[in-house]
């Protein structure tokens, strides 16, 4: 999980998700991408509060956000 507010990996500091934090995820939801991505929103939502409440002119875009939460978890052959 992240530490939050600043939303970076406990393990490595970068941007959580990370890519370990992928890997453990895709295994997590193996055979549930549905699942995955649904998490993924919620915790995009949360990092959106709590970054622009950090720094309302400093936050990602909602393109930027978009890609580091949700954009790599690609619909598998489960939907």
């Amino acid at each position: 999980m992240p530490h939050r507010p600043l939303w970076l990996c406990r393990s490595c500091s970068h941007p959580w998700p990370c890519g370990l934090a992928k890997l453990r995820m895709i295994a997590e939801y193996a055979g549930d991408r549905v699942a995955l991505r649904v998490h993924l929103a919620s915790r995009m939502h949360e990092a959106i509060a709590d970054l622009l409440t950090l720094d309302p002119h400093g936050a990602p875009t909602a393109a930027e956000f978009f890609d580091r939460f949700l954009g790599w978890a690609t619909p598998g052959p489960d939907g």
